[in-house]
């Protein structure tokens, strides 16, 4: 009895997500990050920062505030210090014209 021949398979291209993933290629879980208006950068965390001169900072926390005005004391972390006097107010206090009220 004739046998039919079987048709080649491609192998998957280096890299291509239908390659098995091994600890290397492994998918990485997506991290979360929120820009909150006029305050922090939020960073679900864990996190390790390295900062611009070489050090590391590091935090556990399950959500990490980081300081986007960079007015914090706890610098890369935020201190709150962005509430004491917001973008875009004069010297009086008063919003800019373009600035909306804060519900």
């Amino acid at each position: 009895m004739p046998t039919e021949p079987t048709p080649a398979v491609p192998t998957p291209a280096e890299g291509s997500p239908s390659e098995t993933p091994t600890p290397r290629s492994a998918p990485r879980q997506t991290t979360r990050v929120t820009y909150v208006k006029d305050g922090p950068i939020l960073v679900e965390g864990p996190v390790e920062i390295t900062l611009e001169d070489g050090t590391t900072a590091r935090s556990d926390r399950f959500v990490v505030a980081l300081c986007a005005c960079r007015r914090s004391k706890r610098h890369p972390f935020c201190d709150t210090s962005h509430r004491a006097r917001r973008r875009g107010a004069d010297r009086s206090g008063q919003p800019a014209p373009d600035d909306s009220p804060r519900p």
